[in-house]
This record gives structure tokens, C-alpha cells and sequence, in this order.
């Protein structure tokens, strides 16, 4: 591998990709120090000390949102509006009909995309500094009192998601791989040190070294299932015109054992952080029924509860179904393979492929869910082991498990993409 790295370097082209891909990972890295305006650092540093789900959301931006910077949101309202166009578009015919319309009907729906992760932008960035500026973290966050500074640090917010957006297209584009997942790679990544520093002062070198094992144990693994695949045999029919044969050959459609990657994550703990996030809002309450029920609620859905990991391993499964259907029928592979002449040896083309791929697709996605949901749930797993203690934050893992899945899930694409490059010009890859 450190020689096709080497490979890679010696050709320009693919020299100066890399080298545009590191420059703007460091001028977002730089941008995600630079503060809203307003911020009282002290208060927000006491915050994050005795916020559990506050650090647990910093992991996923970053480190950006222990700052509060500009980058606070990172490109999560893009990927938000993905999402809900991905599962809004079988629902609206128009949307549908232009996804079937090739390049031009794709651009269209990212156009989409780019105009709904504005008003989403706007509602997260909100929510997020109101939820803040309870605790004293922005004193001046009030539309009443204080409408312009409001205005400005939503606006500010908003400006920095797009930035974001804008430095992942620039990679996209000039340099290798996804740049939108380059930039959560790239925030994720940043933060190992200061977390392998942490655990190392809270827990000794012993449980750095446990967690490290199993940190390389689970990316093993997620490699070996993101790669999983099961190939279902396709054969084309021959057609005759005039002395030429065409079509006859014999090929597969890959289904992948994880079709929906880290999304269900994603959804599960969206769902499971919102009724911590609404109860801790009712805890001051003077009412005491609606204190009372408050806290309730925010110890049952807290991450130091058994109840949370189990119902969040629940979650994980069932959105790892429900994303991977809503995906395979907006791809109409038995009305595609019909259309081009194929059919799989032994099922009716149209509506028995379909079936047939279905069923083969929910018996491989059961593996791949029930594979999710114990990533899910490996912090509280690790708090299970002998001298582990209470490890039952994400936080308190060397990275998330999303993290994992979004780092693995990168790297790999990103070394595909290198070695086609390195393939094209007559070097050996990465990948043996």
C-alpha cells in the first residue's frame, strides 16, 4: 500500500488532487475555530462538561460545535435534505418522474437539495442556539430583545453550512473522492487525538489500549460487511440482425448487505435524542406534575440508561428496513433489467423478478441490520466488559459508531477512486 501511495504522489495529476484535497480539509479545519459572534466561552465550556448529548452531537460535527463556530452545523442540513428528498420522491410523482430523467433530472433534484438545506439550515441553527442561549452560552439570542444579533448568528450559521457545501463541491470537483463526505471524514478524523488524549487521562493506558483493539476489530468488520454483497446471476437474451449476434452474455446484480450505510443511525438517533433535547426544556418548569414528568422522560431517554441502548439497537434495525425498501423501489431493477433484454435464470422477468429480488434483498438486510444495530450499541457493549467502568457514551469511544461507518464507508471509496486513476496509468493499486 506505501507503494502505490508512492505511486500516486509521482503522477502530477493525481499529486495535485490529493494536495487540493488537504488544503481544503485545512482551511475547514481552520474555519471550524473561528466562534459565532456573541459566544461566552466559559459558559459553553461548562455546558459541555455536564451535557452528555451536547458531546455527543460535537463528535459528529467535529469538534465545531464545542466552538460554536460558523461551522457549528456542518453539512448535516445538507445531508438532512438529502434524506428527505430521497424519501419524499416516490411519494411525489413530478419528483419522480424527473429522477427518471437521467443527468438533467438529477441536477434538478441537487438544485432541490440546495434550496431546502437553507430553511433547515435556518431551523437546526435556531433550535441549536436557543437550546444554548438557555444556559447563558449567547446572552444576546432573543428575537425579542435583541432581533438584530439574533438575525445575525442565524445568518451566520446558515452562511457556514453553505460554506461547507462549497468547499466539498471544490474537492468534488478539483480533488478525490466525495467531497461532502471528505469534509464529515475530515471533521471525524480530527478529533481522535484530543479523544485518544481524554480517555488517556480519565482511564490510564490499559483501557486506551482496549479500546483501540476494539476499534480495529469493528472496522475489520464494517469493511468486511460494507464490501458484503450478494450476486444475483443475470443472463440477456440473443438477437439476431442480419450476420450479427448481439446480447447473449451473462452478468450479476450486486445487493448489498448494507444498502442504507450509516443513515438508519442517523434517523435512530435523531428520534431518540428528542424527547431528551424537548424534556430538558420542561426541567425548570415551576409546575410540578410537569417537572416531575420532565425528568422522568430525560432519565428514561438518557444514555446512561439501559432502556435508551436497547430501544436505539430496536430503532437502528427497523430504519435499516425501511431505508433500504424505499431505496430498492425507487431503483426498479426488474422494470430496468426488462427493459434492457435481461432476466434472472429461472424467474419470470416484471413482477416475479421484483418479488424474487425482494425477498433476497430482506433475508441479506437482516444480517446487515442486526450488524448495524450492535455498532449502534458498542459503547454500551464496551461498558459490559470487566474494568471498563461506565463507557456508555459515543463520546467516550476513539470515534462514533456512525463515525466508524462514515470513516470506513469513505476510505474505501476514496481508494477505489485512487486506484482507478493509478490502474489507468499502468500503476499497481491499492487493492490486491
Amino acid at each position: 500500500m506505501l507503494e502505490a501511495v508512492q505511486n500516486a504522489f509521482r503522477v502530477p495529476d493525481l499529486r495535485r488532487k490529493l494536495l487540493f484535497t488537504f488544503g481544503i480539509l485545512v482551511i475547514y479545519r481552520f474555519a471550524a475555530h473561528v466562534p459565532v459572534p456573541g459566544v461566552n466561552r466559559d459558559a459553553l465550556r461548562n455546558l459541555f462538561n455536564n451535557n452528555e448529548l451536547l458531546g455527543f452531537l460535537n463528535i459528529l460535527t467535529g469538534g465545531a460545535l464545542q466552538n460554536f463556530s460558523v461551522l457549528a452545523m456542518g453539512v448535516y442540513p445538507f445531508i438532512t435534505a438529502s434524506i428527505i428528498l430521497q424519501l419524499v420522491t416516490p411519494l411525489i410523482k413530478s419528483l419522480e418522474e424527473l429522477s427518471k430523467e437521467g443527468e438533467a433530472g438529477r441536477r434538478r433534484i441537487t438544485q432541490y437539495q440546495y434550496w431546502l438545506t437553507i430553511p433547515l439550515a435556518a431551523l437546526q441553527g435556531a433550535a441549536q442556539a436557543a437550546l444554548l442561549a438557555q444556559s447563558g452560552v449567547l446572552p444576546r439570542f432573543s428575537l425579542t430583545q435583541y432581533p438584530l444579533e439574533t438575525i445575525t448568528i442565524i445568518i451566520t450559521l446558515i452562511a457556514g453550512t453553505m460554506f461547507a457545501i462549497w468547499l466539498g463541491q471544490l474537492i468534488t470537483e478539483d480533488g478525490i473522492g466525495n467531497g461532502i463526505s471528505i469534509i464529515i471524514f475530515g471533521g471525524i478524523v480530527a478529533q481522535i487525538p484530543a479523544q485518544m488524549f481524554g480517555i488517556l487521562q480519565s482511564g490510564g493506558w490499559l483501557r486506551l489500549l482496549i479500546l483501540l483493539v476494539i476499534t480495529v476489530l469493528t472496522v475489520a468488520a464494517i469493511v468486511y460487511v460494507q464490501d458484503a454483497q450478494r450476486r444475483i446471476p443475470v443472463q440477456y437474451g440473443r438477437r439476431v440482425r442480419g450476420t450479427r449476434v448481439y446480447g447473449g452474455q451473462s452478468t450479476f446484480v450486486p445487493l448489498r448487505v448494507n444498502s442504507a450505510g450509516m443513515i438508519p443511525l442517523i434517523f435512530a438517533s435523531s428520534i431518540l435524542i428528542l424527547p431528551s433535547v424537548i424534556a430538558q426544556g420542561f426541567l425548570a418548569s415551576q409546575n410540578d406534575f410537569v417537572r416531575n414528568t420532565a425528568s422522568q422522560i430525560y432519565s428514561l431517554f438518557n444514555v446512561t440508561g439501559n432502556f435508551y441502548w436497547l430501544l436505539y439497537f430496536t430503532l437502528v434495525v427497523l430504519f435499516t428496513f425501511f431505508y433500504t425498501d424505499t431505496i430498492f423501489r425507487q431503483q426498479n431493477l426488474a422494470e430496468t433489467l426488462q427493459r434492457q433484454g435481461g432476466f434472472v435464470p429461472g424467474i419470470r422477468p416484471g413482477k416475479r423478478t421484483e418479488e424474487y429480488l425482494f425477498y433476497v434483498l430482506q433475508r441479506i438486510t437482516l444480517a446487515g441490520a442486526i450488524f448495524l444495530g450492535l455498532v449502534a450499541v458498542l459503547p454500551w457493549m464496551v461498558s459490559l466488559l470487566p474494568g471498563m467502568g461506565q463507557v456508555t457514551r459515543s463520546s467516550d469511544l476513539l470515534v462514533t459508531s456512525s463515525g466508524m461507518l462514515i470513516v470506513v464507508g469513505v476510505t474505501l471509496d476514496t481508494m477505489k477512486q485512487l486506484e482507478a486513476q493509478l490502474l489507468m496509468r499502468h500503476y499497481e493499486g491499492f487493492i490486491k
